[in-house]
């Protein structure tokens, strides 16, 4: 079976939607999510431990080989990837339970798993491919899904927030298929491998500029770069809280690993930053977006719009580290994407314990709760310690790496902001703290701590960015020899 893992990775969740969607009793559709996401967590340690043993793994669909047929290959980069993509889901999945019967219309539940598993599928598809126009297909595959479990949620906000999501989705999923149609009218081949061989043997052509330019933006809106954020925070904000959870952990990663895989992969170091200069863009703009949505975070009194506004300002730390153009840079900003992923993951997660037990994440809301919910506050406290980057978290090990990559290359001013928006962090973290812990507790509250249904799945993702920030040799290691990997390949 272990030959098979590429393409059963993406069948096995494909094959589970519609059985969830059959389903007549929401909890008999949460049970074939779990099953679903915790077979993909499988694969995605099996994948990973082949990578790491015998390099990329190959395999041709309908035995079709490539650049004929469709390939998927495995690389330590998109194993990587898929290891964040399918762990993170296998840990909302059980969360969901209660979160979801709480926030979601019961008879909305069993097609609320049926578009989490694919939207799951999506995005482990665009990570697996080895062929542009499937990367499409799958983009367009989690869109969609993301677009309904978005606008299930129980504010009629979230119906809005949906729609806008849809629009500026659509508009970035389509530069990125006028990119990829470019790309075919000049290669002629669809394969990923066999296009970066074509296109980087080619001189720097205007169809070639025009097809960067047009992939470049259609990227930047899925992963939110800022001024392209727009959707972001409203989505995340009226979205049920597993969605919140699953889509800050996974999506926007996903997105930044399309932006890898073009920029070093298919481009080349050469022509992404030698010819079009991309670095001169990139860099301002993660930069202003890091301050910018900090700043606003610490004015935000939904706490969901404030953790949303935050994941624009991480985005911003990932792409600063890509536009650094060096393997220390990459690195750092790969490392980024997985431990990002336990911050947002656990901290959407407790706003979800908060919303189960109060009906609110407001933050006058929350006044209190740290007498009465200790778990779910301690979970949050070590999240934001973490979003902050203090040392001993994950968050300190992604800062650390990016700062000495800046300064590396001269760049003080990167480490400077980069400085400022921990420090703008604590501020905005710290309004959460204030009132759980120091405020009174209104009269008449009956808080109390949240289920461990609940409270399981958040401390798995608490402890793991504990673990990671005390033992970062792992996930450092990987993330190098990934960055490696992607800097090699484009020379």
């Amino acid at each position: 079976m272990n030959q098979h893992l590429p393409v059963l990775l993406v069948v096995v969740p494909l094959v589970a939607a519609p059985l969830a969607a059959l389903s007549r009793h929401p909890r008999a559709a949460w049970a074939v999510a779990v099953a679903a996401s915790w077979w993909t967590m499988f694969a995605a340690v099996s994948l990973l431990n082949q990578v790491l043993l015998s390099g990329p793994v190959s395999y041709a669909l309908g035995g079709w080989p490539a650049p004929w047929g469709i390939e998927y290959r495995i690389g330590l980069a998109n194993a990587f990837v898929i290891l964040i993509v399918a762990t993170i889901a296998a840990v909302v999945t059980p969360f969901a339970l209660l979160s979801v019967e709480r926030e979601v219309e019961r008879g909305r539940i069993v097609l609320f798993y049926s578009a989490y598993i694919l939207c799951l599928t999506g995005l482990l598809g665009i990570a697996a491919t080895g062929d542009v126009f499937n990367v499409y297909v799958f983009l367009e595959i989690s869109s969609l899904a993301a677009y309904a479990l978005i606008a299930m949620g129980n504010d009629r906000r979230a119906l809005t927030a949906s729609y806008q999501y849809l629009i500026i989705g659509s508009v970035g999923a389509t530069f990125i298929l006028i990119g990829i149609g470019l790309m075919y009218v000049l290669t002629g081949t669809l394969n990923i491998a066999d296009l970066a061989e074509r296109l980087q043997a080619l001189p720097p052509t205007r169809t070639a500029q025009v097809a960067f330019t047009f992939l470049t933006v259609g990227f930047s809106l899925k992963l939110a770069l800022f001024p392209l954020h727009l959707w972001l925070p409203n989505a995340y904000t009226f979205a049920p809280s597993a969605v919140s959870a699953f889509l800050a952990a996974t999506a926007t990663k996903v997105a930044v690993y399309m932006m890898l895989l073009f920029l070093f992969t298919v481009f080349g170091t050469e022509f992404t930053f030698g010819v079009m200069r991309l670095d001169r863009i990139l860099m301002p703009l993660s930069l202003i977006g890091i301050l910018g949505a900090s700043v606003v975070a610490v004015y935000r009194t939904n706490a969901k719009r404030l953790l949303a506004y935050s994941s624009v300002a991480q985005i911003g730390y990932t792409v600063v580290g890509i536009s650094l153009a060096s393997v220390a840079g990459v690195s750092a900003g790969i490392i980024h994407l997985f431990n990002h992923s336990l911050i947002k993951g656990a901290l959407f997660m407790t706003m979800g314990a908060v919303m189960y037990r109060v009906g609110s994440v407001r933050i006058e809301a929350m006044a209190g709760l740290g007498r009465r919910m200790p778990w779910t506050m301690a979970a949050f406290v070590v999240g934001g310690l973490s979003l902050i980057g203090v040392p001993l978290t994950v968050g300190f090990v992604s800062k650390w790496l990016l700062v000495r990559a800046a300064l590396e290359q001269g760049l003080w001013g990167v480490a400077i902001v980069v400085l400022v928006g921990s420090l703008l962090a604590a501020a905005y973290v710290w309004r959460v703290v204030e009132a759980a812990y120091f405020s009174p507790l209104p009269e008449g509250s009956s808080a109390r701590e949240a289920p461990l249904g609940l409270l399981v799945p958040i401390w798995g993702l608490t402890i793991a960015n504990l673990f990671f920030g005390i033992n970062a040799t792992l996930t450092s290691e990987l993330a190098t020899r990934a960055a490696e990997q992607l800097m090699r390949i484009s020379r």
